[in-house]
């Protein structure tokens, strides 16, 4: 199997996967294993931006993986056969007259797809992975969340989508969940997940490049940092309406604003050292990418 080839050595590598649901079009695995990792030692998901940079991305976290014995898989949707925000950030739910597509279609589902392959190969081995995405990898997985849950995943940080889909039914997706046959009871699932929103304190320009300007997502805020503290409050505040448990959390990174490395480095900070790190290390603007 293509995968067991991860387990041959160490470094970066490449890979082609199949998933089910666009099987004419082709994900790459952008990977990283440290020196340190064998099968068993945690594994860490990446999504990337609109650049569509998973190597990038990838890279992001190889300080963190060589500290911490980890394997970085960095799941990759070329534009050539993902193109625009609707085949990747919006996952290709909904086809050219907006109507729902097939679920087993949605590549919110290729996550889980691959960690389980991953397991069926050896190359992980009775650990549930985290997975980190930014800018419209954020806008990726708090949408893969909301329509799949955590699925395989034991921690998800989604850092500075340019806009959410609100935890409101009555507001069509991808501004808000309706439509898609989902209720209240997934709405309460939604609301009871860790889902951890993360933003950079930096980055709240309205003008800022790449920043969706349609006008469902100029509702929810001038700038990505405003957006982000609106969706907490709205998933609050639905559940206190609700009577519900709500066990999002959110962090905001001071010093930062739309960096892809930095706030990488925050989240490997978080979920392995158990506090963001100083400023000095989070290297803001040194080898961040606008997407």
């Amino acid at each position: 199997m293509e995968l067991q080839r991860l387990l041959d050595g160490n470094g970066s590598n490449a890979l082609p996967f199949i998933f089910s649901g666009q099987p004419e079009k082709t994900v790459i695995l952008n990977t990283y294993k440290a020196a340190g990792y064998e099968p068993g030692k945690p594994v860490v998901f990446v999504q990337h931006g609109m650049l569509r940079n998973g190597d990038d991305y990838r890279d992001f976290w190889i300080a963190a993986a060589d500290r911490h014995d980890l394997l970085i898989v960095a799941p990759t949707f070329p534009n050539g056969d993902f193109p625009e925000p609707e085949n990747y950030n919006n996952g290709m739910v909904l086809d050219a007259e907006g109507k729902p597509t097939p679920r087993e279609s949605w590549i919110y589902r290729a996550p889980a797809l691959i960690a389980a392959a991953l397991e069926e190969a050896g190359v992980m081995k009775g650990v549930k992975p985290k997975i980190f995405g930014h800018s419209a990898g954020g806008q990726f997985l708090h949408r893969m969340v909301s329509l799949f849950g955590m699925g395989p995943f034991e921690a998800v940080g989604a850092a500075n989508a340019g806009w959410y889909s609100l935890p409101d039914l009555d507001t069509s997706f991808p501004a808000g969940l309706g439509g898609l046959g989902y209720g209240q009871q997934d709405l309460v699932a939604l609301l009871a997940t860790p889902l951890h929103i993360m933003a950079g304190l930096n980055d709240c320009e309205s003008n800022a490049d790449n920043l969706p300007t349609q006008p469902e997502a100029i509702a929810q805020g001038p700038g990505r940092l405003h957006r982000a503290r609106n969706y907490f409050a709205r998933g609050k505040a639905k559940a206190e309406e609700l009577g519900v448990p709500f066990n999002w959390q959110m962090t905001e990174v001071p010093g930062v604003a739309h960096d892809g490395c930095a706030m990488s480095v925050a989240a490997a900070g978080l979920w392995f050292e158990g506090a963001l790190p100083a400023g000095d290390q989070l290297g803001a603007g040194t080898g961040g990418f606008n997407a």
